[in-house]
Formats: C-alpha cells, sequence, structure tokens
C-alpha cells in the first residue's frame, strides 16, 4: 500500500472531513456537518433563527443554560413534538414564553430544531456555524 492510501484510509477511520449526518423519523436528513462547524442550509437558517431570537439571553450563548435550562442536554431527552410543542406554547411557569406568535421562529422550527440537535448530539462543536462550502 502506498502512503497516501495509507493516509486516506486512516483519515477514513478517524472520520476526518467526513460529513456528520442525523436522519430525521422520514428518513429525510436531519442535519449535515462538516468539521463540526460547517452546516447544511437549513441547519444554517435554524442558527440564523436561534440568534434573530436572541434565544442565548436565557439558555446562554453556547447553548449550555443560564437562567433557562442547557438546550444541550434538554435535547437529549426531548423529542422533536415536545420540542416543537414548547417552543409554541411555552412553559410559563418556568419562564419560557410562547413563540406562537413569532412568524419568524414558527415557519422556521424544524430547522431550528435540527440546528439545537446536532448541537446536543455533539455534531456541531461550537455555536457559531457557517453553511457548508
Amino acid at each position: 500500500m502506498t502512503r497516501a492510501l495509507i493516509l486516506s484510509l486512516a483519515s477514513l477511520v478517524a472520520g476526518a472531513a467526513l460529513p456528520a449526518t442525523a436522519v430525521s423519523g422520514d428518513d429525510k436528513p436531519l442535519y449535515t456537518v462538516v468539521d463540526g462547524t460547517q452546516v447544511d442550509e437549513a441547519t444554517y437558517n435554524g442558527f440564523k433563527t436561534w440568534r434573530a431570537a436572541a434565544c442565548d439571553r436565557c439558555h446562554g450563548p453556547n447553548q449550555e443554560g443560564m437562567v433557562g435550562p442547557s438546550l444541550i442536554e434538554s435535547l437529549k431527552v426531548l423529542s422533536k413534538d415536545d420540542f416543537k410543542k414548547t417552543l409554541a406554547e411555552g412553559r410559563m411557569a418556568k419562564g419560557m414564553p410562547a413563540w406562537n406568535t413569532n412568524e419568524k421562529v414558527m415557519n422556521n422550527i424544524d430547522d431550528l430544531y435540527a440546528y439545537l440537535k446536532g448541537r446536543s448530539d455533539g455534531a456541531i462543536t461550537q455555536a457559531k456555524v457557517s453553511k457548508i462550502k
């Protein structure tokens, strides 16, 4: 085997430069991530929705929690349906507002879920992402 082939195989085994893709319940990719910080268009849209809604005020700039809980931990156990219900209806007793009147959030709720699920799964390694090049 040539040295280049050995290095290529080692990269494949180590997962270098291979995209991480999670599949949703309907067999469509939930998100695709390259090198931990580059994401597909929809997931990037979820990141922009996160920023526009200023969710970091309560959940922290890295989704690790502040006044609100860590979304990295919460999305390990929260189903997509429960996530959508919580976002739409809120949890007023816990300080979580309802977002059902915010068109930007509600129109992009699936993308927001994909972004946060990618963070929770560890595929997205930092809060700030860019589109896959």
